[in-house]
């Protein structure tokens, strides 16, 4: 049921209430899939030990129901836990604002544009740059359409702090999976051989971690990402020498079933 769900994109932007001007000043938001409304089928429900945890107007209405499920069930087990509950309530309160009780799911659905509901509404950015998405250099893999970015564009050396411009180097990618809801994105974490094995698998999970934080910041939604740390294994060059060891360090993103061939 999922996946069917999942299919096609109906984009909503997110809004902001004009009691919280923040929201309006954040700019792009991300959008989420509610095609194949899943409350026109007999004795639709969500389950998972998360459910309780749920805002009402997603737990006990139709709409709010078709909203989690297709956004935020991260590994796919037809569940919610309590995890991807807070995920969904948070995004949730962006999109309703003070008064989530209020919310005219209809309204919503009808204007692609945003919501107009009596609040601030915040476009989405949903144009991706083809120039930008090339430049990453996509490379085709038996997963998808990959690109490798080295430890020195993200990472100091040991760290799993984002440098202060990774951030941009994400951005065009971002803007991106904004614009494509139902492309799914595997982040693995990779370090060269220097440091104990448990050193560089912590390491490599941190920084395949970070990476998709980043993403959340830019709100591409968290359940789309699936993040592994490799340690030191799966080199792609002897860690013999520096320039080696300097390729081995890396976070590799993965456009999970998507051609390289596309960008």
């Amino acid at each position: 049921m999922k996946t069917t769900i999942a299919r096609a994109a109906f984009g909503l932007v997110m809004i902001a209430a004009t009691t919280a001007p923040a929201f309006a000043q954040a700019g792009e938001r991300a959008r989420y899939d509610m095609s194949n409304p899943p409350w026109s089928r007999p004795g639709y429900r969500l389950a998972g030990a998360g459910v309780p945890v749920l805002f009402p107007e997603l737990r006990n209405t139709p709409r709010g129901r078709a909203f989690v499920m297709p956004n935020f069930d991260a590994n796919g087990d037809g569940r919610i836990n309590r995890r991807e509950a807070d995920d969904a309530n948070r995004e949730f309160a962006r999109i309703a604002g003070p008064r989530r009780d209020r919310f005219d799911w209809d309204a919503y659905g009808r204007d692609p544009r945003g919501y107009r509901g009596g609040t601030t509404v915040v476009e989405t950015t949903t144009t991706w740059d083809r120039g930008a998405m090339r430049n990453y250099g996509f490379r085709q893999t038996p997963r998808g359409a990959t690109l490798t970015l080295q430890e020195d564009v993200l990472f100091r050396t040991d760290s799993a702090v984002l440098r202060p411009g990774a951030i941009e180097k994400l951005r065009p990618l971002a803007r991106y999976l904004r614009g494509n809801p139902g492309v799914r994105v595997a982040i693995d974490g990779f370090t060269d051989s220097r440091g104990s094995d448990a050193h560089n698998q912590d390491l490599s999970e941190r920084r395949a971690a970070s990476v998709r934080q980043a993403f959340d910041d830019m709100d591409v939604v968290r359940a789309r990402f699936s993040v592994v740390g490799h340690g030191e294994r799966q080199p792609v060059a002897t860690n013999a020498t520096v320039t080696g060891m300097r390729l081995n360090r890396r976070v590799e993103v993965t456009l999970l079933g998507q051609r390289a061939d596309r960008f």
